[in-house]
C-alpha cells in the first residue's frame, strides 16, 4: 500500500565514521528492497533487526536530531502520563538503548521494568547504560514475547509499533499481556488520514533523514527505511480501530512536530 511519496526501491546500508567526511565505508553494507521487504513480515522482521544493528553504535545522536532534541521530552511526557502505580510490572517493547525504560525506572521506583529488542546490538548498550537494579532487558520478539498472559500493568514502546513486523500480531500480543484495566503508551512518527498532508509529511522526512543520513553514515538513502514502513503504517483514524479490534481503548493522544509523530495512550478493557 503506497500512502504517498515514492520510495527508494534498494538501498545501501553502510557505517562510516560519524563525521562521514573522506572516509571509506566499511565492508559489512547489505542492501534491503523498500517496498517488497517491508511488505512481507519475516523479511521485515529481518530488515529491521539488520538496520537497527547498524544504527546502535550512533543511535542515541541522530534519534534526538531527527526530532529536533524534542525526543526525550516526548518520553518524560510520555511517561509522566502514566497511571500512578506503585509496584507496576511494566513492558518497554522496542526498547532500544533503554530510554523509556530508565525514565519509567525513575517514575516507578518499586516497579519491575523489563526491556525488549529484537536487536541484540541495542540491548548490549542499554545494559552498559542500566544503573538500575529493577530494570533488565531481554531479546524478546514483541509478536510473540513468551511472557506470562495478563503479567504487564503497563506497556509502552518508542517507535515500536510502526516496525512491527505484522502491526495485528503486535497488538495481539499486548492485549494478551496485559492486565484488564492495564494501560500502554506508544510514541511514533504518524500518518495524518489526509493524503496531501502524508505526502508532505513524507517528503520532509525523507529530506531531513536524509540530512542525517548523510552526515553520520555518508549515505543519504539510509533512514528511507522510516518512509518505507510508514507506508505500511495504518493513518492515525485506522491505527484507532486497530486498537479497537484488539480491545484496547484509546484514553488520550498527543501530536508533535505538526502531526509528524503521535503519542498515543490505551487501556485494555477491565
Amino acid at each position: 500500500m503506497d500512502m504517498g511519496g515514492h520510495v527508494e526501491d534498494c538501498v545501501t546500508i553502510y557505517r562510516v565514521s560519524p563525521l562521514a567526511a573522506n572516509k571509506e565505508p566499511m565492508s559489512t553494507e547489505f542492501e534491503f528492497d523498500a517496498r517488497a521487504d517491508f511488505a512481507d513480515p519475516a523479511r521485515k522482521q529481518r530488515v529491521t533487526r539488520e538496520v537497527f544493528a547498524k544504527l546502535a553504535p550512533t543511535y542515541d545522536r541522530f534519534t534526538p536530531g531527527l526530532s529536533f532534541f524534542r525526543d526525550h521530552a516526548w518520553k518524560r511526557e510520555l511517561v509522566a502520563t502514566l497511571p500512578p502505580l506503585s509496584r507496576p510490572a511494566c513492558l518497554d517493547l522496542a526498547c532500544g538503548t533503554g530510554d523509556l525504560c530508565f525514565l519509567l525506572a525513575q517514575r516507578y521506583p518499586q516497579g519491575r521494568i523489563l526491556g525488549s529488542d529484537i536487536t541484540e546490538a541495542m540491548l548490549e548498550l542499554a545494559r552498559k547504560r542500566n544503573q538500575f537494579a529493577h530494570v533488565e532487558f531481554q531479546n524478546l520478539d514483541m509478536m510473540e514475547t513468551g511472557l506470562p498472559a495478563g503479567s504487564c500493568d503497563l506497556i509502552t514502546g518508542g517507535y515500536a509499533l510502526r516496525n512491527a513486523p505484522d502491526l495485528d500480531l503486535a497488538l495481539k500480543e499486548i492485549t494478551r499481556l496485559l492486565k484488564p484495566g492495564g494501560a500502554a503508551a506508544f510514541l511514533d512518527f504518524s500518518n495524518p488520514p489526509q493524503p496531501a498532508l502524508r505526502r508532505l509529511n513524507h517528503a520532509l522526512l525523507k529530506i531531513w533523514g536524509g540530512a542525517w543520513g548523510l552526515g553520520l553514515y555518508g549515505n543519504p538513502k539510509l533512514f528511507t527505511y522510516i518512509t518505507a514502513s510508514l507506508n505500511a503504517f495504518p493513518d492515525r483514524v485506522a491505527l484507532r480501530r486497530c486498537f479497537a479490534t484488539h480491545n484496547l481503548s484509546v484514553t488520550g493522544s498527543r501530536l508533535h512536530m505538526f502531526g509528524m509523530l503521535e503519542t498515543i495512550f490505551v487501556q485494555k478493557s477491565a
